[in-house]
């Protein structure tokens, strides 16, 4: 992801500009720049699909928490990352080959922004701002998996620790240079380096915490497909500035081959889960739809660069076929994971990055295995110890009362719905005057 696709001399100096006006190089500056700004913007647009989609696939009484959960981890996410994870993530190059490098806390340089050691063809800033919304990307993931019973305050303060130092750290072996740049790993746009990692936290998470009340049981249904489908549409087009701003320019070739790959994945993955779930079910799901999109999403995202259009169906194919075998392989486990984070981005991230190598002459299939091993080995262990402690400190899960209440009334004190309050006014008065 951190690999210029333009020359250093395409810069030029804002003195050299005002002496000699605008040349070729200063206009591919700026639209390298306005690229990935635009681009930056269409990651961050992805959270209001990751809000939609969690809402819609949860129960209504829940609503209002969901989605503070995902305004407040993108807000968490982009700080943090301000403060310790972008020179966590990109140290310098004197910590090529290494697992840790930090370069200082904070992000700052001159007025122009024109410094940036890694990236030649745009500002500084805008490199931050696009590496912010990836870091928040991979916290919000985990927000789905652990939804209507984590307690509030548990949850952000695992997402802002996992954000601060897990994400940068796996972000700088390959990104920043380290010691899986050198083994010759690839993951273009974060199959592993973002879904992973926080596929990885998500299942930790929802395994500690256990299934929600009745979940395989009498079951439990999302309250609004039309939002959780809203959600995946937005989610897929933001995807078109995670992929496509990856390529760090507006190089013509580069990033429309990466846009038509990521359209492909996702229309196959779609496709493939809808078409094998109706042959198993006779029904066509539209739950797994939206999961088969963001499946074939997940899995194209580390070779959307390398691979060709027709391997680019069959990858996101075979992505939307493995979300299914994940989500049924949870419900034999009993680990609720309510919008299907699991399977979606830790199996079809890890399935996308090995991918590559099979299908790619430019990587070994061992590199891959290895980005995919050592994530897993860093990722999981961490997220479980983080999980297990702040339970022990903070508690991790809301009593069984407050469940059946709901979260928003439980943790905030009011409703997404008005009208569609379940209990009687005496239930609702003895549950407000109980907690």
């Amino acid at each position: 992801m951190r690999t210029p696709l333009i020359v250093a001399a395409l810069l030029a100096s804002s003195a050299a500009f005002a002496e000699d006006g605008p040349t070729a190089a200063d206009a591919m500056f700026t639209a390298n720049n306005t690229w990935m700004m635009v681009s930056a913007f269409l990651v961050f647009l992805m959270h209001l699909g990751f809000a939609t989609l969690e809402s819609g696939m949860t129960q209504a009484k829940n609503t209002v928490n969901i989605l503070f959960k995902n305004m407040s981890i993108l807000s968490i996410g982009i700080l943090t990352y301000a403060v310790v994870g972008f020179n966590l993530m990109y140290p310098g190059s004197e910590y090529a080959g290494a697992f840790f490098g930090f370069a200082g806390f904070g992000v700052g340089t001159d007025a122009a922004g024109l410094t940036a050691e890694y990236n030649p063809g745009y500002t500084y800033w805008t490199d931050f701002l696009f590496q912010a919304m990836f870091a928040a990307t991979a916290a919000t993931i985990v927000s789905g998996a652990v939804a209507e019973r984590i307690k509030l305050a548990t949850f952000l303060a695992f997402g802002t620790i996992y954000v601060a130092i897990a994400y940068p750290m796996v972000g700088m072996w390959q990104w920043g240079g380290g010691f899986l740049a050198e083994l010759g790993f690839h993951d273009f746009a974060g199959s592993t380096i973002v879904h992973s990692v926080g596929g990885w936290a998500a299942l930790a998470g929802a395994w500690l915490l256990g299934p929600r009340l009745n979940r395989f049981d009498k079951g439990i249904h999302p309250h609004s497909l039309p939002l959780a489908a809203i959600g995946a549409l937005l989610l897929w087009f933001g995807w078109y500035g995670f992929n496509g701003g990856s390529v760090l320019s507006a190089d013509p070739g580069a990033t429309s081959l990466v846009v038509v790959n990521t359209t492909l994945g996702a229309a196959a993955g779609l496709m493939s889960c809808v078409l094998v779930t109706w042959a198993l079910t006779k029904t066509p799901d539209l739950s797994m739809a939206i999961n088969g999109s963001l499946a074939g999403l997940v899995g194209i995202t580390a070779g959307a660069d390398l691979l060709t259009p027709m391997t680019s169906v069959v990858v996101g194919g075979i992505a939307g076929v493995l979300v299914i075998g994940g989500i049924y392989a949870l419900e034999k486990l009993r680990i609720d994971d309510p919008v299907g984070a699991v399977p979606v981005h830790l199996v079809c991230g890890a399935w996308g990055t090995l991918a590559v190598g099979l299908f790619s002459a430019e990587v070994s299939v061992g590199a891959q295995l290895a980005g995919i091993a050592a994530t897993g080995a860093f990722c999981l262990p961490i997220a479980l110890v983080l999980f297990f402690v702040l339970g022990k400190v903070m508690g991790l899960r809301v009593s069984e009362d407050e469940e059946i209440l709901g979260l928003d009334l439980g943790e905030h004190g009011a409703l997404a719905y008005t009208g569609l309050q379940h209990l009687t006014p005496k239930e609702l008065e003895a549950a407000v005057a109980a907690k």
